[in-house]
C-alpha cells in the first residue's frame, strides 16, 4: 500500500499502540480520570488525538481502555468507528467473570476490536489457579485476540504462570519501564527470573511505555511534584535491558497518552525512544514503531497513509 505523509521525521510511518479515550461530560461521567488530575480531565477523542500528533508522522492509534464498566467497551468502539486513526481497541473485560462469556462474542464481532486489558493486583482480580480465569483466556486465544496485563513487579510472575497454562496467548506487559523491581532479595530473584523467563517466550510483547519519572532533590523516586528529567540518557539503561531481553521482534511503540501528558509533551515522550531505536538502525526503528504492533494485536489499517 502506498503512504501519503506519513513519514515525517522518521522516514516511516507510526502506529501508537497505547492512548486512553474519555469523555467527562457524559451522563454517567467517567472512572478515570478523576477530577482531581485537572490537567487531563477533559473530553479526549480521535480527533483530539490526531490534532495532537499530526506533526509527528503517526498515522494511527489503538485506545486502550482504562474504564472497568462493561458498557464502555461498546462506547470506545462507536467513538473509534467516527475516526479511521483509530485502527484497534482493547476493551477491559474481567476473565472468569459472568459477563465475560456473555460479552467477548459480541465485541469480537467488531473488527476494530483487538483484545482485552488486564490490571493486575487489584482485590477483585481471580486467581491464575482459577479453572474459569484460565478458560476464558483460552477463549480469548482461540479468538486471535490478545492480552494486555499492567500491575507491578508481582505481575512478571503471574504472566509466566499465564503463559505456561494459555502457551497461544499474546501477551503484552504494559509499561514495563515504570515498574520498580523489588528491594527485598527473595522478591528481586523472582522478578529477574520471571522477566527472563518472558524474555524467552516469543508469545510475549512489551509496550515501551511510561518511561518518565519524577524525583526528589536527593535523587529518590517520588510519585508527585519534583522534577522529570527529559534526557535519555537518564533512561538508557532501563530500556537498554528491555531491548537485550525483548528483542527488537517483541518491542513496540505506547505513548499512554494522556496519562503520560503530566510527565512531559506528546515531542518528548516521542523523542525518548525515537532516539533510541533509530540509533539501533532503520529496520528496528520500523519494528518498534509499527511493526510489532501489528505482529501481536493484527490490526488492519483504515487509512491511505496507514501500513498493512
Amino acid at each position: 500500500m502506498a503512504l501519503a505523509n506519513s513519514t515525517r521525521g522518521t522516514g516511516f510511518p507510526i502506529i501508537d499502540s497505547h492512548v486512553h479515550l474519555y469523555d467527562p461530560t457524559r451522563p454517567q461521567g467517567v472512572p478515570w480520570p478523576n477530577p482531581k488530575q485537572t490537567t487531563i480531565y477533559r473530553t479526549f477523542l480521535p480527533a483530539d488525538y490526531r490534532r495532537i500528533v499530526n506533526p509527528f508522522g503517526v498515522v494511527g492509534m489503538i485506545a486502550v481502555e482504562c474504564s472497568p464498566w462493561v458498557e464502555d467497551n461498546y462506547w470506545v468502539l462507536d467513538a473509534a468507528a467516527k475516526d479511521t486513526i483509530v485502527v484497534g481497541t482493547v476493551g477491559m473485560l474481567h476473565p472468569g467473570s459472568p459477563e465475560f462469556r456473555e460479552h467477548l462474542p459480541r465485541l469480537h464481532k467488531n473488527r476494530l476490536f483487538l483484545g482485552i486489558r488486564l490490571r493486575w493486583g487489584r482485590p477483585d482480580n481471580p486467581k491464575v489457579a482459577d479453572s474459569d480465569f484460565i478458560s476464558d483466556l483460552s477463549l480469548l486465544a482461540e479468538a486471535g485476540l490478545a492480552l494486555d496485563s499492567v500491575g507491578k513487579a508481582g505481575l512478571l510472575t503471574e504472566l509466566v504462570r499465564i503463559t505456561d497454562k494459555v502457551p497461544n496467548l499474546r501477551v503484552i506487559v504494559d509499561h514495563l519501564p515504570d515498574i520498580t523491581p523489588p528491594e527485598e532479595p527473595a522478591e528481586r530473584a523472582r522478578y529477574e527470573e520471571a522477566l527472563r523467563e518472558l524474555g524467552k517466550r516469543p508469545q510475549v510483547y512489551v509496550k515501551v511505555s511510561e518511561i518518565f519519572q519524577r524525583f526528589d532533590e536527593n535523587g529518590r523516586r517520588i510519585w508527585s511534584g519534583g522534577r522529570v528529567p527529559h534526557d535519555l540518557e537518564f533512561y538508557r539503561q532501563r530500556i537498554e535491558r528491555i531491548w537485550e531481553q525483548f528483542g527488537e521482534d517483541r518491542v513496540l511503540f505506547g505513548s499512554d497518552w494522556t496519562n503520560s501528558e503530566p510527565m512531559g509533551t506528546y515531542s518528548q515522550t516521542l523523542d525518548i525512544v525515537r532516539q533510541f531505536f533509530t540509533g539501533k538502525g532503520q529496520g528496528a526503528a520500523e519494528k518498534f514503531f509499527w511493526k510489532n504492533s501489528l505482529a501481536v494485536y493484527r490490526w488492519r489499517s483504515r487509512a491511505a497513509d496507514q501500513p498493512s
